[in-house]
């Protein structure tokens, strides 16, 4: 394995052993972890700024109060509120509706993922400040614990529950967190192409001193036409340079 390679695996080791230890890693479980690939601390500079951009406290946790946007404060003041329905059950009450739901008894799992609702929230807030809403990543976790449930009957022993299901939540959303920074990016990518198109088309229409077609354009440019028309159609055809 290149070093690269070594690196990127590294990096997804402690992000995930952080999410584990509520979001908090020591200097020294850093520097251990990147030890065996033999990198300076000058070098270990930016894994710290990376970790920090992920809200994970190094040494002790970041308060994540702080991270919350005022519209994910206000929507889990409420949702929790909600939560407060609920009943409480007892150790052994979880321990029986946890034999219950590997057993397959929908009661069982019902009463599973009720008393899981709150943890959800906990892992939730750990994700938060990553440019998707709260809202969004308690959904997540929710339709990963409905779906995680119904998995139960391949565990033994009720002391499995809680590993699986946080870890089916955790990845849901991470996967979501994932996949909505690819479109955001992909989205970015977009807008950055249209702007780029209308500047030159722009440039080329004053210099003409008239609208211009997109065929000109593209000899102008050496565009390709159909990329200069998927511009045009992303504009919603607002690109007023072309005739």
């Amino acid at each position: 394995m290149n070093q690269e390679l070594a690196f990127a695996k590294k990096l997804e080791e402690i992000r995930k052993l952080a999410k584990e230890q509520g979001n908090m890693l020591s200097q020294e479980q850093v520097e251990e972890a990147f030890a065996e690939i033999d990198i300076s601390k000058e070098q270990l500079e930016p894994v710290f700024a990376y970790l920090k951009s992920k809200n994970i406290g190094i040494g002790e946790p970041i308060d994540m109060e702080e991270v919350l946007t005022q519209e994910d404060k206000d929507y889990l003041a409420e949702y929790l509120e909600a939560l407060t329905e609920l009943p409480v059950l007892s150790e052994g009450e979880k321990r029986a509706y946890a034999m219950a739901a590997i057993a397959g008894e929908t009661n069982g799992k019902l009463n599973i993922i009720n008393s899981f609702l709150p943890q959800v929230v906990d892992i939730a807030k750990l994700y938060s400040g990553q440019g998707v809403l709260l809202e969004d990543l308690i959904g997540e976790g929710n339709v990963a614990l409905a779906t995680g449930v119904e998995m139960l009957g391949c565990l033994e022993d009720p002391e499995e529950i809680d590993g699986m299901l946080g870890k089916m939540i955790m990845d849901a959303m991470e996967d979501y967190i994932s996949e909505n920074s690819e479109a955001k990016k992909a989205d970015m990518q977009i807008v950055d192409k249209v702007n780029s198109i209308s500047d030159q088309a722009k440039e080329l229409a004053e210099s003409l001193q008239r609208k211009i077609s997109v065929e000109e354009l593209a000899a102008e440019t050496g565009l390709d036409e159909e990329e200069i028309r998927e511009a045009i159609k992303f504009s919603g055809n607002k690109i007023e340079f072309f005739e």
